[in-house]
């Protein structure tokens, strides 16, 4: 039992090592979005609030980038340390790394093949809603 299991982490490990670049591009990436999204609300809280500092016109701007930035970063240093968060992470990027992408061939077939199928769809909504419009002028 110890040996399969042994066996999974080192293909786990080995398989993860070469994707490992991509779980910290992925924490990197959260971390910047967080960070606008604090910077943005922290901005807009102002503004709600109406508080400005005079001397400054550009203060309020640079004090809720830098203050974003700061939480934005702790919060990714902190997840990027969690164990669990970390390890979920490394599986979705694994996992993705197993999706069979399709080529430029599949997805101009697939795509016209979605195209048709709406418009098959709208046309027959649309006889539909003009049949029922008639029934319902004729009723009334």
């Amino acid at each position: 039992m110890s040996d399969k299991k042994d066996e999974r982490l080192e293909q786990t490990s080995a398989t993860s090592f070469g994707l490992m670049k991509y779980v910290h591009l992925i924490f990197l990436v959260g971390a910047f979005l967080v960070g606008w999204l604090l910077s943005r609300s922290i901005q807009s809280f102002w503004v709600f609030l109406n508080l400005r500092i005079p001397a400054v016109p550009s203060a309020n701007a640079t004090i809720s980038i830098i203050v974003g930035g700061i939480i934005a970063i702790s919060i990714g240093f902190y997840l990027w340390r969690n164990a669990q968060v970390n390890r979920l992470v490394v599986e979705i990027v694994s996992e993705l790394s197993k999706v069979a992408w399709p080529n430029k061939k599949e997805l101009y077939t697939s795509t016209i093949v979605v195209i048709v199928v709406s418009v098959i769809a709208a046309v027959i909504l649309g006889l539909y809603d003009a049949f029922w419009s008639w029934i319902t002028s004729f009723i009334y």
